[in-house]
């Protein structure tokens, strides 16, 4: 009887393990299909999967065409050379992103973790502190690499409070910058600015930065290479490249404003008028792209119509002017670039292995009580008065944010945190004195680029 009941219970726990062992199996089988198995994901892995897309309005602000409202997809040939067809937007609403899922996701250049490895770092997320160990450069000095009608030293301008402050990202080790240290990291490499004149300041910056402001007549200008000469007529080159010689870097702006291809229609004329092409990248971006190790494109502010009239640009779309009324929309033209322009970038990372790219969000006006040419001002001199923090965790520019889904071009997202620097424009002074119009949409340098110099500089 006792035999007999062992072999029994004996049995009976082989067929329970068998057949924990069989449902085991199945659970695990099926456990890689299960949706509910990404609520279990590590942390770094949660991260790492794409996001979701949603549509959202952007916050009131004076950056009129940020507020978007509905996203559309064509197909476009993104270049002569490369016809993949690509889906664009050019509709005035882009995704953003919200929960974890499997849909396509932005390169955010601030996906990297603290030193603490406890949480994600986000450099666009953070507050503006005082430093007294600021500005990085001598507005005074930085006379070769500064236009001087940026440096605000050499202006009535009696206020400078605005040269005191760093930006401290949420969760970030951000080392301070280091001119010999930058330098040898980008030791043999180029970095290139393509953009508009806040571009242009952008790269006036980090030429600054990277000379500690001073004469430093060792650094060879090597425009020529690139093709940046004045032209005959022309008030200023098309771009400048300056080369580092210890450490072979070189560094170049080249002036793009809306990105894309210029054709001019009659050579011989010189008040041609000029094709823009929307679905064709800058031909400096086409000829020289080998070159470059690190590039950071910027486009925004000439697109309105009094820029497109002054410059004689007439919009054209597969080699023949636009007809399509919807892309008229100066808005809706320039998501359309913005996205094709991207697009075409990241299609050439593959043949470009060294490439690292990054789209830099546009740079905040603060004009108040008018426009530019109607009287507006930004006269206030108190820094952060409206704030020191940005809480936010994605981008106030829905353009660029839209644009980068799915690429793998990095955002380099300066657009709330510039915001909050209402006080760090050129205002009404400039070399000349007090004017009356007041430029509210370039900064004083030194000044808040140096600050995007930065994050860009941690993140590459």
């Amino acid at each position: 009887m006792k035999g007999g009941h062992v072999h029994g219970l004996r049995g009976w726990h082989f067929f329970v393990a068998l057949v924990s062992l069989v449902l085991m199996t199945i659970l695990l089988w099926t456990w890689e299909n299960n949706p509910l198995a990404i609520t279990l994901d590590s942390a770094h892995e949660w991260y790492r999967k794409p996001l979701s897309g949603v549509l959202v309005e952007a916050p009131n602000n004076s950056m009129g065409d940020l507020n978007l409202t509905k996203s559309e997809e064509i197909s476009l040939n993104t270049s002569a050379e490369n016809e993949t067809k690509v889906p664009l937007n050019y509709g005035d609403a882009v995704p953003v992103h919200s929960a974890p899922s499997k849909s396509p996701e932005i390169q955010y250049s601030q996906g990297v973790r603290s030193s603490s490895g406890r949480k994600v770092c986000n450099y666009a997320k953070g507050r503006w502190v005082a430093d007294k160990r600021r500005p990085l450069y001598s507005g005074f000095g930085c006379k070769k690499w500064l236009s001087q009608m940026w440096s605000c030293r050499m202006t009535p301008r009696p206020d400078f409070s605005f040269e005191g402050y760093r930006w401290q990202p949420e969760n970030c080790d951000m080392p301070e910058f280091d001119r010999s240290a930058f330098l040898r990291k980008m030791q043999d490499k180029t970095i290139a600015f393509v953009g508009d004149s806040l571009g242009r300041q952008q790269f006036q910056s980090l030429m600054c930065m990277a000379t500690s402001g001073e004469e430093s007549p060792e650094v060879e200008d090597i425009g020529r290479q690139y093709g940046l000469v004045k032209r005959r007529g022309a008030i200023r080159p098309d771009g400048w490249a300056y080369r580092f010689p210890k450490t072979n870097t070189t560094i170049l702006y080249y002036w793009s404003a809306s990105l894309c291809y210029l054709e001019p229609l009659n050579i011989k004329d010189p008040l041609t008028n000029v094709a823009m092409h929307l679905d064709r990248p800058a031909a400096f971006l086409r000829k020289f792209l080998h070159r470059f190790n690190v590039l950071i494109l910027n486009t925004g502010h000439h697109w309105n119509r009094g820029k497109l009239n002054a410059n004689r640009w007439i919009m054209y779309v597969n080699g023949k002017p636009n007809e399509d009324k919807r892309l008229a929309v100066i808005s809706k033209a320039k998501n359309f670039t913005t996205y094709s322009v991207a697009r075409w970038v990241d299609s050439q990372l593959k043949s470009h292995p060294q490439l690292k790219a990054f789209f830099r969000t546009i740079s905040p006006r603060h004009f108040t009580n008018g426009d530019w040419n109607t009287g507006g001002s930004c006269d206030n001199t108190i820094p952060l008065s409206g704030g020191s923090k940005v809480v936010q965790d994605g981008s106030s520019d829905l353009s660029v944010e839209g644009a980068l889904r799915g690429t793998k071009i990095k955002m380099l997202d300066i657009t709330a945190l510039s915001q909050l620097r209402d006080e760090a424009h050129m205002s009404r002074y400039t070399v000349r004195g007090t004017q009356n119009a007041s430029d509210c949409l370039h900064w004083c340098l030194p000044g808040v680029p140096d600050t995007w110099n930065e994050l860009l500089v941690s993140q590459i």
